[in-house]
């Protein structure tokens, strides 16, 4: 198996060593994710431009959770998973609805359960996604804007993802009490 390099910022290349300083002294770690995708740097600022962007859509933040969760876990990201299940636990998602996710089972907040079909639709058929299932997302009172904004969470889960599973990133110590596996 590959070993992939987990960078900090005395070993990073320039153009990425000053942001994972600042996530040290933000979060008092580098998350090994960080650290793996530092060795490109242009992966890196792909990951951090598409999650800056994530962020700024109109999708509430338990949405934003409940799209990163359920593509994470149909990617079967064991790393995600941790992390992502104890960010949402930290920003006020509560246990029962973490739960559901990490097991795949729906969620009994009918908005959320339409953002999790809708993005999980879009994971398992490769953004293929049956015109039932669009009509229902927005039948729930979403919009076509939060169907592409859920587009920009699905292709920045699968690049950490598909950075995970190649890299076998190792859990963090601040996730492990969130550890699941596929």
């Amino acid at each position: 198996m590959t070993e992939f390099t987990i960078h900090d910022e005395h070993t990073a290349p320039a153009e990425v060593a000053p942001v994972l300083a600042k996530t040290r002294k933000a979060l008092g770690f580098i998350p090994n994710l960080y650290g793996i995708m530092a060795e490109s740097p242009q992966a890196f600022n792909a990951y951090q431009a598409l999650s800056e962007q994530f962020r700024a859509t109109s999708l509430p933040k338990g949405a934003q959770d409940v799209v990163w969760l359920t593509v994470s876990r149909y990617n079967s990201c064991h790393y995600c998973m941790a992390v992502h299940s104890a960010n949402a636990l930290r920003s006020g998602m509560d246990s029962e609805t973490v739960t559901a996710l990490r097991e795949g089972k729906p969620l009994a907040d009918p908005q959320l359960e339409a953002v999790r079909r809708f993005a999980h639709a879009v994971a398992a058929d490769q953004g293929n996604v049956a015109e039932e299932d669009v009509e229902q997302f927005l039948a729930a009172g979403f919009s076509q804007r939060q169907i592409l904004d859920i587009m920009v969470g699905v292709a920045m889960k699968t690049l950490s993802n598909y950075i995970n599973h190649l890299a076998h990133t190792p859990l963090d110590d601040a996730f492990a009490a969130q550890a699941w596996d596929a």
